[in-house]
């Protein structure tokens, strides 16, 4: 697997199978599949995006479902029964994954005024996360700003509660969103990253394609190999961060190269 790759969520709002397509033909041999609607989990809309996946040769790490804005009400709320209810659809998720060889699952979990305890919280994502591991699959944590997880001090606390059932979604963008340091959650979750979420950011954007704004990668690079982090870099970007999507296939092949230069 190259480690450098482009999520299909930097296309959004075009459709998931040509959000895909495009990265594929744009060069990227890694690619974050982000799913946008129920009937893309049908078996003949998987079948086609394999058949696009083994065309082109990629691999399929991670995986983001479409439920992320209502996680708080399907999984974190205090409704308990609707928690058991929803697990038949993330099974849908963790099968289809299974299919496309992926492993990591990206959630953003409970908004910061929700209505259930921390502790509730770890021990619901833990329930998940055995779930997942019956697909093969880890249910991973990404910090999200106006989420619980937009906190180093969550993070730290989640990682206390579930040991070595905790993995954080490292996202650049995110932590500057919540005028937190990227640094911070690296501190805070150390080998518990699995999985990192890349952009850049300059004096007007906090969200801009890499190597166009300000931030260190190589340093970046350095410090995620001194905890001996071995996953993906996904370019993931909003549709209004970039003026054309060359930027972001130009991005992709200029942060491959300081990737191979400093690691």
């Amino acid at each position: 697997m190259d480690r450098i790759g482009i999520s299909s969520a930097c296309f959004y709002p075009q459709t998931t199978e040509d959000s895909f397509l495009k990265a594929c033909k744009g060069g990227a041999k890694t690619i974050e599949l982000f799913f946008n609607s129920p009937s893309e989990l049908e078996d003949k809309f998987v079948d086609e995006i394999i058949k696009v996946k083994n065309e082109y040769e990629v691999s399929v790490p991670s995986v983001h479902p479409f439920m992320s804005f209502a996680e708080s009400f399907f999984l974190f709320s205090s409704y308990e029964r609707r928690f058991y209810d929803i697990l038949d659809l993330y099974k849908r998720f963790f099968e289809v994954m299974n299919r496309l060889n992926s492993d990591i699952f990206v959630i953003h979990g409970a908004k910061i005024h929700g209505s259930i305890s921390d502790e509730l919280y770890f021990e619901r994502f833990y329930k998940l996360t055995e779930l997942g591991k019956q697909y093969g699959v880890s249910v991973c944590q990404e910090n999200v700003v106006h989420y619980r997880s937009e906190s180093t001090e969550f993070i730290r606390k989640m990682k206390n509660a579930l040991g070595n059932d905790f993995g954080l979604v490292l996202d650049i963008k995110q932590a500057r969103r919540a005028n937190q340091d990227a640094y911070d959650f690296i501190k805070a979750a150390k080998e518990s990253i699995k999985h990192v979420h890349i952009s850049d950011f300059n004096e007007v954007s906090m969200c801009i394609p890499p190597l166009e704004g300000s931030f260190d990668f190589p340093a970046f690079f350095r410090e995620l190999r001194s905890i001996d982090y071995s996953g993906a870099y996904i370019i993931e970007l909003y549709d209004h961060s970039y003026e054309n999507e060359q930027q972001i296939f130009d991005s992709y092949k200029k942060i491959k190269k300081i990737f191979v230069d400093y690691c």
